[in-house]
């Protein structure tokens, strides 16, 4: 068992933290010892663990409320509503960033490294000798293993949605023919 503090010492967390979670109906205490101090068992320390997990995902108490309260399980709704959501915010730091370059560049042009972007990056895989069908590939191979992980990887090309959308679909295409050709 362990004490409140020995519990947010070990994620790093304040005591208020977790007195906050058991009057929210987060995490409460499995037990209170005889002088009435709270106990947190080692169930406790893994929920603790999952709370700070979604957490550092950036999801509410409110939505981790939910997926921990869920008896089926099913968490996908939530987590995809915050995959979504980090994708906007990801854009919308990406044209920030993009304009205080460009304010930059005006000021200092040889300072400023350039990001990698769509021509960039096709540029350095024909370098390494990859050809259009080498490059579809890629793709699909990305696609297949990593769909969330290859959408996010296009939106930091700072491509258009559409456009990511459609090499997606293009990829997720080519999945398809191969398995049924």
């Amino acid at each position: 068992m362990y004490l409140i503090r020995e519990l947010a010492g070990i994620f790093g967390l304040s005591r208020s933290t977790l007195l906050y979670y058991d009057q929210v109906g987060l995490l409460s205490p499995s037990a209170r010892s005889e002088k009435g101090y709270r106990l947190y068992s080692d169930s406790d320390r893994d929920r603790l663990s999952a709370i700070c997990s979604f957490r550092e995902a950036g999801l509410s108490l409110e939505d981790i409320r939910k997926i921990i309260s869920s008896r089926k399980g099913d968490t996908t709704e939530i987590l995809l509503r915050r995959l979504s959501a980090l994708s906007g915010e990801i854009q919308e730091f990406q044209t920030k960033r993009r304009m205080l370059a460009g304010m930059l560049k005006v000021r200092a042009p040889e300072d400023i490294p350039s990001s990698v972007d769509k021509n960039l990056f096709v540029g350095m895989l024909k370098a390494a000798g990859m050809d259009d069908a080498a490059m579809q590939r890629f793709h699909r191979a990305f696609e297949e293993r990593e769909p969330q992980a290859h959408h996010a990887f296009l939106l930091s090309l700072d491509l258009p949605e559409k456009e990511v959308l459609r090499i997606r679909r293009w990829s997720a295409g080519l999945s398809l023919e191969k398995r049924m050709g």
